[in-house]
């Protein structure tokens, strides 16, 4: 199979949607990453998925929708709290649990009673959603377990030859993947955090983060979202969180070099082995994954990166390097 990538347009929208309601997968550009898009409603093409990536099928799906008519076909309840959630950040990176109706596959939703919704900001997915008709499944467009794509680029490298198009709709300016919440004895419970943050939420109703987010999950635990499994966003390069910062993360990272060492700082000044990956949340998001791609692009075989704050959009980033560098923070002081 030949991989095509077709920059965003009409055109190429129309041949997308005709690839997806014939059951087959394309690549699919949102504001938080690319996503691999199918029919949610297909469990034949739900499959493909789990083929293309590489991806455990216990692992649920994210279904997106481009109105708010779409949504209540697809559950059987919307909370109150949901529709004034929806109000606030549909459009945006918010993805919500509901109880599923029985039009949900089980494939989608990783054998749960439960499905995962979100309405993308990107007008290209929502174009392409409307042009399909249908909700669409689409988790992020890389191999299972490596560092999700914000870019057209980075879905062709690891999805060339595994599925006909891309679309081309430049760098994701969230650069992480959506929050993911459910609702619990009326608090709106995280299980992934990310763009949209717990401070945000919490003007709505009481907040609890899911103890997952920060620490490994139990052995065979099943996952109620996307992103919680205890290794993910991983590159090849053995990537270390250091509990430090400005000279004592310079310092750690320059006495610690081991072979090709690359150090992601915040802020810091570009040269010899340090890399800028942003002096705020916000841009540390949008760089990360980026960055974790480059150091494999680069030979890296150690990455330190400088610890991330855990407030705001912060916690996400922290939440993503955990998984990255499979729960391992080091500090100097030890």
């Amino acid at each position: 199979m030949n991989t095509e990538i077709l920059p965003y347009s009409g055109e190429s929208i129309i041949k997308a949607a005709e690839i997806i309601k014939n059951g087959g997968i394309v690549g699919m550009p949102t504001e938080t990453v690319y996503g691999l898009a199918a029919n949610a409603l297909d469990e034949n093409a739900v499959r493909s998925i789990f083929e293309a990536k590489g991806r455990p099928q216990d692992n649920p799906l994210i279904v997106h929708i481009s109105r708010m008519e779409m949504l209540r076909p697809l559950v059987r309840e919307i909370p109150e709290i949901a529709l004034k959630l929806a109000e606030a950040y549909w459009c945006g990176p918010l993805t919500m649990i509901f109880p599923k109706s029985d039009i949900i596959p089980d494939v989608t939703s990783g054998g749960l009673d439960t499905v995962a919704v979100r309405m993308p900001e990107s007008k290209a997915a929502r174009d392409l959603i409307d042009a399909c008709g249908l909700p669409i499944a689409a988790p992020s467009a890389n191999l299972s377990g490596s560092p999700s794509p914000t870019t057209a680029k980075h879905v062709f490298d690891d999805m060339n030859g595994r599925i006909p198009l891309i679309i081309d709709g430049g760098f994701c300016s969230c650069g992480v993947e959506s929050t993911v919440i459910c609702f619990r004895d009326g608090k709106i419970h995280i299980l992934r955090p990310g763009g949209v943050t717990a401070e945000m939420l919490s003007q709505f109703a009481e907040v609890e983060v899911d103890k997952a987010v920060c620490a490994k999950p139990a052995e065979n635990e099943r996952v109620l979202s996307p992103g919680m499994k205890y290794k993910h966003y991983s590159p090849k390069a053995n990537v270390i969180i250091v509990d430090a910062h400005g000279e004592s993360f310079a310092d750690f990272c320059t006495s610690h070099k081991c072979g090709k060492t690359i150090a992601l700082g915040a802020g810091v000044e570009e040269q010899g082995i340090f890399i800028d990956y942003g002096s705020t949340p916000e841009l540390q998001a949008q760089r990360l994954f980026s960055l974790l791609r480059e150091a494999d692009e680069n030979g890296a075989d150690i990455v330190y990166v400088e610890m991330p704050t855990r407030d705001g959009v912060g916690l996400a980033v922290y939440n993503r390097l955990l998984r990255a560098a499979g729960f391992e923070v080091v500090s100097p002081d030890d």
